[in-house]
């Protein structure tokens, strides 16, 4: 690949462009959720989102209380692992040179995944100041800061440099935005032919409207989780064509059903999603796209 310009940016001071986006970024810098932290202290990748793949059920038949439940925590941690692999798999081909995009990164596991994978520069971007700082950290820890940075921006709005990213993503973080506007900034920043990847929960237009699981699940995480068919309607809008998609519910299940099982990890939305994967009403989607 060619060598992407360098990402410079400008000043973007407001992080939230609405009263809803600054409660979100107040429940992300007050989140101190145990299934993020206690996964990420075990190799200091925080996810912040799900997994996929078989799980490992003999963990479950560990007889020591407390090796059960580092064994559990362990496993839930290797199958969100798995799913970072999975998209950053999508990202390439990418060289050394080149910069990537994780637009609502958390604490910044993807960015340190794709990094680590291709050696390229990463730019990452939270509207939560906590994790901006804290994502930072973890970078200057690991030695890769020169490479891997993250900012305190908004995902829709980011001021870096249009055509600087050889590749971008959201990995479940679209819920919270307008679809339009954030393929329009990802347009934006990718250069032609560039890739764009998202992982994404959505509700399934073939059931209907929302079911009471999904909007369970939107009132939970203060989301609005979108139609899978206002993915399709936006990318065509935004200059981005699918090239691969790929259902991920059925992998994603083991998951929630060993998390289901972790009493240390529960945050009481297990049986939500395993209802709403097992009746149709919402899908775990991958769907890569390129710029045109």
């Amino acid at each position: 690949m060619t060598t992407a310009p360098h990402a410079a940016v400008t000043a973007a001071p407001v992080p939230a462009q609405s009263t809803y986006q600054t409660r979100v970024a107040d429940y992300w810098n007050a989140e101190e959720n145990p299934v993020n932290l206690e996964l990420g202290q075990i190799d200091d990748l925080y996810h912040h989102h799900y997994g996929i793949g078989a799980a490992d059920w003999t963990v479950l038949d560990e007889p020591d209380p407390g090796l059960r439940r580092e064994r559990i925590t362990a496993e839930l941690h290797r199958l969100e692992h798995a799913q970072a692999e999975l998209l950053a798999g999508h990202l390439g081909p990418l060289s050394p040179a080149d910069r990537v995009f994780d637009a609502g990164c958390g604490r910044g596991g993807g960015s340190v995944v794709a990094h680590l994978r291709y050696g390229c520069h990463a730019d990452g971007v939270t509207i939560s100041a906590k994790q901006a700082e804290f994502a930072n950290g973890q970078a200057h820890k690991r030695c890769i800061d020169a490479k891997v940075r993250y900012h305190h921006r908004n995902m829709l709005d980011t001021g870096f440099a249009s055509g600087a990213y050889a590749a971008s993503w959201n990995n479940e973080s679209t819920m919270y935005v307008e679809l339009d506007l954030l393929f329009a900034e990802h347009a934006r920043l990718l250069r032609r032919g560039g890739r764009y990847v998202v992982i994404t929960g959505c509700y399934n237009d073939t059931y209907g409207r929302a079911s009471r699981e999904v909007s369970l699940i939107n009132a939970h995480y203060i989301c609005d989780i979108h139609p899978r068919s206002a993915y399709f309607r936006a990318m065509a809008r935004n200059r981005l064509v699918p090239v691969h998609v790929e259902d991920l519910t059925e992998a994603a299940i083991p998951y929630w059903e060993l998390r289901q099982q972790a009493d240390h990890l529960v945050t009481g939305i297990e049986d939500t999603f395993l209802t709403a994967y097992k009746n149709g009403s919402f899908q775990y989607l991958l769907i890569a796209a390129d710029r045109i």
